[in-house]
């Protein structure tokens, strides 16, 4: 099976997010912290405050969420490039248990709106446990597929995610649908996980590596193909090089930091 998502039918798209999403409702009912399978993650940072400081948050933004709500999930740290404004409408395409969410609310204010999507039933309870704990009231949680965002047209102004999109098997569709939620002018600003260089195929082929963060990554040049077809102009793809040191302890001994990368990714709606 190609995990990337070429030639592939629903039955195969449907077998992946299958996959995922029993993957990270244990991460949600567990408590476990980091993108991929504890089994094949040994050396990986336990605590998501150490996740979380390796990939860019400061010390001010952990202590500013509630308990529970980092769970160590990101890649990067998209709140760097958003440039959130008070008053914008933010949506976060795999919201987890509501950390950037819980972010991006102090930025955009009272006046401001911002919208979790997780396609985890697990997750959303959790994010909606945590929003009640901090007693958010710009905050709110929906249950949904990034393919098909629970959102209207052109009523966003900024869309985020951290290391979600190389987990869907049809990022072309994900793309598609940011854009159209995306007012004109809206803007992209993510990280994620992004291939260097071709997978191998024993890698692609692994759903555990899938839902690892690293089967699913699409190639530098099919994600900024994929943004233009989308219909998204001034698009960046920036990597990251020194998250190859984070990205070995995923799947450690496998090489997989030889061919991935964690990179922001920027586009705007006209």
């Amino acid at each position: 099976m190609d995990v990337k998502g070429n030639n592939m039918s629903e039955h195969e798209h449907d077998h992946i997010r299958k996959n995922v999403r029993s993957r990270y409702a244990e991460i949600a009912k567990t408590n476990n912290r980091g993108c991929c399978s504890t089994s094949c993650c040994s050396s990986f940072p336990a605590n998501g405050a150490d996740v979380s400081a390796r990939v860019g948050y400061s010390t001010k933004d952990m202590q500013a969420v509630p308990e529970g709500s980092n769970m160590g999930l990101g890649c990067g740290n998209p709140q760097a490039i958003a440039n959130l404004k008070e008053g914008e409408v933010v949506v976060d395409l795999g919201s987890g248990g509501g950390f950037d969410c819980f972010l991006a609310a102090r930025k955009v204010g009272a006046s401001g709106r911002v919208i979790g999507i997780d396609m985890t039933p697990e997750m959303v309870s959790k994010s909606r446990e945590n929003a009640g704990k901090g007693k958010y009231k710009n905050v709110e949680f929906r249950l949904g597929e990034i393919e098909h965002l629970p959102v209207a047209d052109n009523s966003v102004d900024v869309i985020i995610s951290n290391c979600v999109i190389n987990l869907s098997p049809d990022k072309k569709q994900v793309f598609r649908e940011a854009y159209r939620a995306l007012k004109p002018g809206g803007r992209l600003a993510i990280s994620d996980v992004v291939a260097v260089k071709e997978l191998p195929d024993h890698v692609k082929k692994d759903l555990a590596a899938h839902s690892g963060c690293v089967a699913g990554a699409a190639l530098v040049s099919d994600t900024k193909a994929m943004l233009a077809e989308a219909g998204f102009s001034s698009v960046k793809v920036d990597i990251n090089e020194a998250s190859r040191e984070f990205i070995k302890d995923w799947f450690p001994g496998s090489g997989v930091e030889a061919y991935v990368a964690s990179a922001i990714i920027e586009a705007e709606k006209n």
